[in-house]
This record gives C-alpha cells, sequence and structure tokens, in this order.
C-alpha cells in the first residue's frame, strides 16, 4: 500500500500484519486541522484495501493522542456553510468507515483525546488507554451540541447515566475512571500501553481473518442501529457553529477565560 498521500499521519509495520498508524503533529499536541480531519475520514478505506494489513494500531505521537481542533480551524468553521458541510460529511466518515473497516482496530490512547481524535479512540473496536491519558468531548465548552461520536457510542459503551453526565459536564477521564466505566476497553501503566496494544494487534493478525472480520461486522450493528442518532447529533452540532455561543465558546478558548454564552444571559 501506496502511503505517501498522507501527510499527517505516519504508517509503519512493526510485526506481520500489523499495521502501526501514528497522528503525526506532535508539536500541534496532534490537534486537528483540515488536513489531519480529511485523512482521518479516509484512511480507513485504504486500510480496507490493504493486503499487508490484518490488524491496525492507531494512536499519537509525542505526548498526545489529539487534542482537539486547532484554533484555525475552528475559526474558519465559524459560520461558513462551506466548511460546515464538509465537515459533517467528515464526520460522519471517520464514525461510519472505523465501523465498516473490516479489519480490527485498535487505538492506544496516549494523553489527551479531545474532539475528532477522540472520536476515532472510542469508535475503535478495542480501545487502551494510559493511566494518564486526559478524555473529554469539549464540545459543550465550546457552545455546540455534543456531536460526532459522542451520541452514538457513549450510551452503548458506558451507559446512559454516565454519557449524559460527562456530555454535559465536559468533565475530562483518566484512563482509570474511563476504564472502569466501560468507556474503554482496557487500561494500562503508561509505559505498558504500546506492548500492549501491539501485543492485541498481533494475536489478531495471527487469528482467523473471516471470524473476526465477521464478529465485528455484527457487533457494530449496534452502532448502526443508533445512525438515526448519530445523523441527528451531527446536523445539531454543526448548526451550532452559526452561533454566537459558539463564536464567544473560542474566543474565550483563545484568551483561557471561563465563556458568557450569549443564550445564558438571555441575549442570543
Amino acid at each position: 500500500m501506496d502511503w505517501s498521500s498522507y501527510s499527517r499521519l505516519t504508517f509503519e509495520y512493526p510485526a506481520d500484519g500489523v499495521l502501526l498508524i501514528k497522528i503525526n503533529r506532535p508539536d500541534r499536541l496532534n490537534a486537528m486541522d483540515e488536513v489531519l480531519h480529511t485523512e482521518l475520514s479516509r484512511v480507513w478505506l485504504d486500510v480496507d484495501e490493504d493486503d499487508g494489513c490484518r490488524a491496525v494500531v492507531i494512536t499519537g505521537e509525542g505526548k498526545a493522542f489529539s487534542a482537539g481542533g486547532d484554533f484555525e480551524m475552528v475559526e474558519a468553521t465559524l459560520g461558513s456553510f462551506r466548511v460546515i458541510s464538509r465537515l459533517l460529511k467528515e464526520a460522519a466518515d471517520i464514525v461510519h468507515n472505523i465501523t465498516n473497516c473490516t479489519k480490527p482496530i485498535i487505538s492506544a490512547i496516549n494523553g489527551t483525546a479531545v474532539g475528532a481524535g477522540l472520536a476515532v479512540a472510542l469508535t475503535a473496536d478495542i480501545s487502551i488507554a494510559a493511566e494518564n491519558a486526559r478524555l473529554t468531548d469539549g464540545h459543550l465548552k465550546l457552545g455546540v451540541a455534543a456531536g460526532d461520536h459522542a451520541a452514538i457510542i457513549w450510551p452503548l459503551l458506558c451507559g446512559m447515566a454516565k454519557a449524559r453526565y460527562y456530555l454535559l459536564t465536559s468533565d475530562f477521564i483518566n484512563g482509570r475512571e474511563a476504564e472502569r466505566i466501560g468507556l474503554v476497553s482496557k487500561c494500562t501503566p503508561d509505559d505498558e500501553l504500546m506492548p500492549t496494544a501491539l501485543r492485541i494487534a498481533e494475536d489478531l493478525a495471527a487469528g482467523p481473518r473471516r471470524a473476526i472480520a465477521a464478529t465485528k461486522r455484527t457487533l457494530n450493528h449496534w452502532v448502526r442501529a443508533a445512525g438515526p442518532i448519530f445523523e441527528s447529533s451531527l446536523a445539531m452540532e454543526m448548526l451550532g457553529f452559526f452561533s454566537d455561543d459558539a463564536r464567544e465558546g473560542y474566543t474565550a478558548m483563545r484568551e483561557k477565560r471561563r465563556p458568557k454564552f450569549p443564550s445564558s444571559l438571555g441575549t442570543e
């Protein structure tokens, strides 16, 4: 497989049948820009076509898995029908293409995971978090609905009560707590994260390929059944980028202060 068209992702084969993908913007804590968002939406189609791959591990280069959307990407989104339309399609593709990929996908969550990066981490078939990983769905802090992966996968993983709490509060969760509530498959000490993920990938790569693909396909009918919820949440999120709340949330993030949302002040 020729991976040369990708500039924000790196690819290597650390063991027979195992593909290791790294999100590669370490100087920005692997924050999402338009190029990375696009690449994460389409890479799973190429993974499916890669005859040298029977299991995938995805992680972040450096200290973070992915620290959410960078300021430039968020600013470009605000009030732009063109950008919002593109992001709507790509956000849907990230979840659908991971779900429909026939290869088992393991996320090795090192450090912070937010936004579309968290969507990849939690939609993966097996998610392994380092103890000191920090996960949050921060949409409400920005002033938009919890969209992309949140409404479709969190209730399935950790139950409605925990999903409501963490999606409404945007509280951070460390790896230990994420495992305890069932949000991730497994938690390991930080230095054991990659050896554990690669060991599991090697075991899967040596397993019965068709049976693994069939099991993944049938299990993911639970995700597909939530498709209307997913589409609704994406639409709600993207609509929010036209609001004054989203502009204030973005400005507050840049200024590192608590937002004063117009809707809560009665001025919107």
